[in-house]
């Protein structure tokens, strides 16, 4: 089988982002019988047309929609390939950062400040899963994945797990709630109902074992995987939330929440994990190394 004319799809590349072939012609000096040329050649190879022609102007088909994604990543991937390994200084870099999608959003933006506002940075975030994470960045398509569960190791996996925090889990709820009347943890967990996060969590891991040792069997209102669910449960005064402070704070600032008891023994940990790579992305050292102020 043949394989790909990065020549062709880089004249497709520009016609899909200028939207007019003749005006790309001109751009690149060639004639505009020339690019439709090595454009009808590329749909040919790929199987699929992947312009709609109406009038004078060039729209994408499903087809070129996907193939334009990947011509993006393919160029800007070359791109980065050569900044890195010349150490080009004042090139614009990629950070492509991967994010479990329970994790607290407070955290994320915690952990990225010291690149925000940077015109040389560009910041490409996914989220998802942690196995489908852990994947993406055992093949190199993300950089740095965060997650509150450091992933097993064994011989064969380069995973390295970067602690950065350790957060006390309290119960959250209303002032209103929480303001009627002074109650103690065994009170509190026994006469309100409880929002919880899911039975993968080490925090519910952790609760089940503290209800357990103090003889307690709360009413359960709510197991939530979103944590900006929990957020909005516990601000609507459904229940007392399980929860680290740092994923409610603009409410505890502006004082919609409220933190009562601490949980003993229950914690929270945010992990940035890497990949032992011989090219790590040097935006990764000011992200690992600075002072998280959560």
């Amino acid at each position: 089988m043949s394989t790909l004319n990065y020549n062709h799809l880089r004249y497709f590349w520009a016609v899909a982002h200028d939207g007019n072939l003749t005006r790309t012609a001109e751009t690149l000096n060639v004639t505009q019988s020339a690019l439709s040329v090595q454009i009808r050649k590329l749909e040919a190879r790929l199987g699929h047309p992947l312009f709609d022609r109406r009038g004078r102007q060039l729209h994408l088909t499903e087809a070129g929609r996907i193939a334009l994604d990947h011509a993006d990543a393919i160029f800007s991937a070359g791109d980065e390939l050569v900044g890195t390994l010349r150490n080009t200084r004042g090139a614009r870099r990629v950070l492509r950062v991967g994010a479990l999608a329970t994790l607290s959003r407070n955290f994320q933006m915690a952990f990225l400040k010291p690149l925000f506002g940077r015109a040389d940075v560009e910041l490409v975030l996914r989220s998802g899963s942690a196995s489908e994470l852990l994947q993406s960045l055992e093949e190199l398509s993300l950089d740095v994945v965060l997650i509150n569960q450091a992933p097993s190791r064994d011989a064969l996996t380069r995973f390295v797990a970067h602690r950065l925090a350790e957060q006390p889990v309290s119960l959250i709820g209303t002032r209103a709630r929480l303001g009627i009347k002074k109650e103690d943890l065994v009170q509190r967990l026994g006469s309100h109902p409880i929002i919880l996060p899911t039975t993968d969590s080490s925090v519910k891991i952790g609760f089940d074992a503290l209800v357990d040792r103090l003889g307690i069997r709360p009413q359960i209102v709510a197991e939530v995987e979103d944590m900006a669910m929990m957020r909005l449960l516990a601000r609507q005064d459904i229940g007392l939330a399980v929860l680290p402070s740092i994923v409610v704070k603009d409410e505890l600032d502006s004082g919609a929440l409220v933190e009562a008891n601490r949980l003993p023994g229950i914690t929270e940990n945010f992990y940035a994990v890497t990949m032992k790579r011989k090219f790590p992305n040097p935006l990764l050292r000011p992200l690992l190394t600075h002072d998280l102020l959560i």
